[in-house]
């Protein structure tokens, strides 16, 4: 496990902008914390990196944003799965068939448990003083990908 100290929103959209070039199409990324810890911020930091002009919306409605080439370098799927009851209802989503040419960014993973063992897991916790801490665990296709 790795951990980043993120004093502010802006140094966790800069923290999504740094993974940018390191993800590849299959990768699987997902962002763990109580609402309000900054998953969609770097989701919105990574995707700016990518290209994408103008701010990303939540997926928080939506379960699932899709994004593409030319608006972003590569396909990304961010995905929300706060409104997730069943963990069988991400079957239909079309998750699995998404990785052959796609990223994906997961929020709310933890409404489907064990569903991406190979996934580089970002949890943050909220500190005293208003800063997150990122919790990093690297499957092993994120070992030499590793450090940001």
């Amino acid at each position: 496990m790795r951990e980043v100290l993120l004093p502010d929103p802006a140094a966790s959209e800069a923290f999504g902008a740094s993974l940018a070039p390191l993800l590849r199409a299959g990768d699987v990324v997902t962002l763990q914390g109580e609402l309000g810890a900054g998953k969609t911020s770097i989701a919105r930091g990574l995707l700016a990196a990518l290209g994408l002009a103008g701010e990303a919306p939540s997926p928080s409605f939506a379960i699932v944003q899709p994004y593409a080439p030319p608006e972003v370098a590569m396909p990304v799927l961010h995905v929300d799965l706060y409104r997730i009851d069943d963990p069988a209802e991400i079957e239909e989503l079309g998750l699995d068939d998404a990785r052959y040419d796609s990223a994906l960014l997961i929020e709310w993973p933890e409404r489907a448990p064990g569903r991406w063992p190979d996934a580089l897991r970002l949890a943050l916790t909220t500190q005293a003083d208003g800063a997150r801490r990122l919790t990093a665990t690297l499957p092993p296709a994120w070992e030499r990908r590793w450090p940001i």
